[in-house]
Formats: C-alpha cells, structure tokens, sequence
C-alpha cells in the first residue's frame, strides 16, 4: 500500500448495470487531469464543491454525457484535491472513462486507498478508518448505527483520554528516575493506584462489551438445540414465518444445520436449526450431531428447545448441563415447548420447571409466544451492552489490544503493590500507552498491518 502524491482513480460503485456510476479521482493534479478529458466548463477555474455539466471526450470522440464535482484540498475525504464523475451506469463505459484516466496519467487505486490517504493525512484515525469499512458492510440498523458511532470518534476520544493519562503517570515515574539520587517521590502512590485502577476498569468495561459489539456487527448467532423431535424446526418456521426447515414426527429428519436470518428491532438474528443431539448409528445424521456440537460452541445466544410432554425434570437438567458445558460464555434461553399438547392431554408439569428464571412455557404454534421469544432474545442480547463505557467494541484488532492494554495495566499494579522501582513499573506502563495507541493508529503500524486492515476495502474507497 503506498501513499504518495500522485492521482488515483477508481470505479466507486458496485459491479453490475445501474443508471448511474461514479469514478472517484483524488491527487495534487486530479482536477488539472480530468479537466483534459472534460468537455463543458473549465474544472480548473471552479470553486471547489461545485457541480459540473458536460461531456467526457477521448479526442473527438464523446464517451458520455456526465456531471463532475470539484473538491479543494483539504476540503475533501481524502484532504487532497478530488474530483467524482458521475456517469451513466454501463459497465463499458465506466471501464472506458477509467481507461481514459489511466491514460491521461493517473493511477489506479488500490483497495482502501481513498480512506488510507484519509488517515495518512490526519483527517480520521485508525479506528474511524475501519469504521468506513464496518459501515460498508453493516447489514441491520443496529450494525449502521454501531459504525457511526465510531466513524463520528467518541470510542477514539475517550481511548486518546486514557492514553493521555497514562502518559502523564509514566511522566512523572520517569521523572523521579532522573531524581532517583535524591530519593524524591513526584507521584502519590495511593492516588496514582487508584487513578491506574480507574483507567483498567474503563478498558475492562470496553473489553467486555466486545461480545455484544461483535455479534451486533456480524448478526447473532443464535443456535437453537435440542433432542430429536422437540420442536427446533418447528420454532424457526415460526420465527421467520417461512417453510425454512422440514417438519416431521420423524426424528433426525434435520440431518445438517439450517441457517435463516431474523431482524428484530434492527438487530440481526443468524438462526441455525440444528441436528437433534442423540446417540446414533446413523453415520450421516452423527455427522449432522457433530455439526450441532460446534454450533453450540461458536454461539453467541442459545435457545434450548425440550419436548414438556415427554420430558423428566431430571432429564432435562442432564440435557441442560450437557450444553451449558459445550459454551459457558452464551446466554441460554429455555423453551419448554409443546405447552399446548400438555395442557389439552393434561400432562402434568413438574413445579420444579417453574422455578427456572430463563424459562418459557411456549407453543411454535401461539402467535403470542413466537412474539415473546423475540422480545427475550432481544432483550437477552441488549443486556450484553452493559458497560461503564458508553462505547462498543466490535473490531477484534481493538478487542487484542484491549485485552494486551489490559494485560499491561495488571502488571503494573501488580508492580505497585510489590513496591518493584518506578522504572520497571514505567516500562510496563509505556507498553500500555503503546497497545491503546496501536487501535487509533497513534503509535507507528506495521505497514504489513496497515495494508491488511486497507485491503479488506473495496476498490474505490
């Protein structure tokens, strides 16, 4: 990935044939470039964010009829001047005035570049750089709301706060190593343990809302799990209101998992219908099981479906342990399902079930229990946000170097508390400074690692 002054031009919109596409070019001499092949008013003698009709022309010959905007450095995305041409959307002639571009001297653009000269310039930091990718790719309202939040900086300022702070501190322990000789103490001990022990709590809070900003980013995984036959297949027609999966008094008729999405209120639900867990001969439907146990394991919600008609209590906590295990970190939701067959054949239903906080006596076939699942699983998924921060993270790069930050800061403390000399404990303090500075890019990056995070953009931006 390079980052010089040279013009750079691409296809800013989606492959395919719509009725209008865009061509972004940006660089020193962008403007001078497209006003050779624009035909209509002079580009160069244009104020900036200014519109223009006109043609664009490969000598005599007139490719389409197009409108040019003008941007003047450093009021543009990337800081540098910008041109965008907007043209009919033929994928022959978005190619041909590319073509033309290159010709006439400019470059083409590499994944991400736009929004890296972005950075590069100083107009965003690392974490909003991503945050244009995260919005690209958001697919539910909460997911676009999640990336404007940290496009807009708020996450970026509050690690540049704490990072701060930290400089300060290790300031001062520094400090008092040049004074070591003179045995003078610039830092309060108790008030910079407690200052130390403040900040660890903020990067704990951040850290731990990872789980709700990852699954909010990439939809829920939602695993619905269960014996054969209790009603799995059943409860994600009734979810999405869709013949999804087949259902059948047959048991392990549902041999693979079935995916299916669900939006409520904005937040995006991956369902996966799995294979009911049994023993088996079968060496198909074993391999469907296997499949359900690995589901469990990257879950991020469980929904634990047991037939009430045919279901022990003791049985069930069997069953309810033995998935428990498989994932100790995502939420369960119970569904004693089939509460209408119990009712009407009079089947009684052990007290001990009642108990059970996270229980619901549910039917796939009442519309009102359908619509209250929904709202559990919202609210079971909402309640991951609770942090003492009023940011989410769902970047895992940031997550690492949350968790490294962290890491860091135990260290020092650890060191407080062993009275180890300032100089080591400054040490650890600096590598803290260091992991929250590496997610606003506020420390050097590796260039391996800039072009990594740049290279999942598309072209174009």
């Amino acid at each position: 990935m390079h980052n010089d002054s040279h013009t750079i031009a691409a296809i800013a919109t989606p492959n395919g044939t719509g009725a209008i596409g865009i061509i972004r070019v940006s660089g020193e001499d962008c403007i001078a470039l497209s006003n050779t092949i624009f035909k209509g008013s002079d580009l160069e003698k244009a104020p900036s964010h200014t519109i223009h009709y006109g043609h664009i022309v490969d000598g005599n010959q007139i490719l389409d009829e197009v409108m040019v905007s003008i941007f003047h450095a450093p009021r543009s995305f990337t800081t540098e001047n910008s041109v965008e041409i907007s043209c009919h959307g033929s994928p022959f002639i978005l190619e041909q005035i590319l073509q033309l571009l290159i010709r006439s001297g400019a470059k083409i653009a590499q994944a991400g570049e736009f929004t890296m000269r972005a950075f590069m310039h100083g107009r965003i930091d690392l974490s909003q750089a991503e945050a244009v990718a995260d919005l690209i790719a958001s697919n539910s309202e909460a997911g676009r709301e999640l990336a404007m939040q940290q496009m807009r900086g708020g996450f970026a300022s509050e690690l540049k706060e704490l990072r701060t702070q930290l400089i300060d501190f290790a300031a001062l322990l520094e400090l008092e190593l040049d004074f070591s000789e003179e045995d003078v103490e610039f830092a309060d001990r108790t008030d910079l343990i407690t200052n130390v022990k403040d900040i660890q709590r903020v990067l704990g809070g951040l850290k731990k809302s990872f789980q709700y900003g990852n699954a909010i980013k990439n939809g829920v995984s939602v695993a619905l799990v269960g014996k054969p036959n209790a009603g799995k297949s059943s409860w994600i027609n009734a979810l999405t209101n869709d013949e999804i999966s087949i259902v059948s008094k047959i048991a392990g008729t549902t041999r693979d998992k079935v995916e299916a999405h669900l939006n409520i209120d904005g937040v995006l639900f991956r369902l996966i219908d799995t294979a009911g867990i049994r023993v088996t001969n079968d060496e198909i439907e074993s391999i469907g099981v296997e499949r359900a146990i690995q589901t469990i394991q990257k879950a991020e919600l469980i929904v634990f479906l047991f037939d009430l008609t045919d279901t022990s209590f003791q049985a069930f906590e069997l069953e309810y342990e033995a998935i428990k295990n498989q994932n100790k970190k995502a939420p369960i939701l119970i569904l004693a399902n089939k509460i209408d067959l119990a009712q009407s054949n009079r089947h009684p239903i052990d007290e001990h079930f009642s108990k059970l906080e996270n229980l619901l006596f549910v039917s796939a076939h009442q519309i009102e229990d359908v619509t209250s699942l929904k709202q559990r699983m919202l609210y079971t998924i909402n309640n991951l946000k609770a942090t003492e921060s009023n940011h989410i993270v769902s970047n895992t790069r940031h997550y690492e170097a949350l968790q490294q930050a962290y890491s860091d800061i135990a260290k020092v403390l650890e060191a407080f508390e062993m009275q180890i000399t300032s100089e080591l404990i400054a040490h650890d303090m600096r590598q803290a400074i260091n992991s929250i500075g590496s997610i606003t890019g506020e420390v050097d990056i590796d260039h391996d690692i800039l072009g990594t995070i740049f290279g999942k953009f598309c072209i174009g931006k």
